[in-house]
């Protein structure tokens, strides 16, 4: 697939995944549905592996760091992510969210000495604005909520961990590890991170049988994580995790157009000029390595 295929097919799945949570929510701890989702996934990719041929064999100091990027892409990440949507809206989360624009150029800078553009900050900025534009009712209700603060705190850490996850990501693309193997034994490192955050936590280990909670998991494993993030990782080992993070720029606007289609959201002209400007970020990112 070419660059932007890749980025328009992990772009369009996680926009869609943001309504497959909100049937994920409810009757199973947070923690737990992360675990399940991850389990399944990583189980699934696995066997496709397994059929394809393909060796899922790696050495002790590579097992380290798909371990870590496992327990920061796929499991701490997450739970705190369903945390922070405890406290305040996931529009809020969102916005929140899309400073990893800002966070994975800093730390590709960083770990590996890559230069930090400033078009690719003014990128950055158009994007994380546009998408505070977007969000603007939901960012003024949680500034009058005493809980706010706590939920963006868990945004703002979760970011931070999904950072440190495309960094060991980028690490285990420089180290040759195949996309795909590593993926299957990352996912299921970070469904065994979930799993220590439930024991911690003192979540119960419940399952909710109704179709709707199933049919959001399997949606939720073999899209939302086998084919997203297959064609996320794939597109960070091409272009590296500052171009390819403005993927979480991109997903709040899909996730909007399908909240107007399925949860009746009413468009403001602010909304659509943080549609503009979040397009133009990520348009002025991505020409950079065209």
């Amino acid at each position: 697939m070419s660059n932007p295929a890749l980025f328009l097919t992990a772009t369009l799945i996680w926009g869609s995944t943001w309504l497959g949570i909100t049937f994920q929510l409810g009757v199973v701890p947070p923690e737990v549905s992360v675990a399940y989702r991850f389990a399944l996934a990583a189980a699934l990719l696995a066997a496709w592996c397994a059929w394809r041929g393909v060796p899922l064999a790696f050495s002790r100091r590579d097992h380290a760091f798909l371990a870590g990027t496992g327990a920061t892409l796929f499991g701490f990440n997450y739970v705190t992510v369903y945390w922070a949507e405890r406290f305040v809206p996931s529009g809020l989360v969102a916005v929140v969210f899309s400073t990893i624009v800002f966070m994975s150029p800093v730390g590709m800078r960083l770990a590996f000495g890559t230069p930090l553009s400033a078009r690719t900050l003014v990128a950055a900025t158009l994007g994380v604005a546009g998408v505070a534009l977007l969000f603007l009712p939901e960012l003024d209700a949680a500034r009058r909520g005493g809980s706010a603060a706590l939920g963006i705190a868990f945004a703002l850490v979760s970011t931070a961990i999904a950072t440190a996850g495309n960094l060991f990501a980028v690490r285990n693309h420089k180290a040759g590890l195949p996309t795909f193997p590593a993926t299957a034994w990352g996912m299921a490192y970070g469904a065994l991170a979930a799993a220590l955050s439930a024991a911690v936590t003192g979540a119960t280990w419940t399952f909710d049988p109704r179709p709707a909670y199933v049919l959001s998991l399997a949606y939720l494993a073999v899209f939302g994580s086998i084919a997203a993030f297959g064609a996320y990782l794939t597109l960070l080992k091409r272009v590296g995790a500052g171009p390819s993070s403005f993927v979480g720029v991109a997903t709040p606007v899909v996730a909007m157009l399908l909240s107007t289609l399925f949860e009746g959201y009413r468009w403001t002209w602010v909304a659509v000029l943080g549609v503009a400007l979040a397009v133009a970020g990520n348009v002025l990112a991505l020409r950079t390595r065209a």
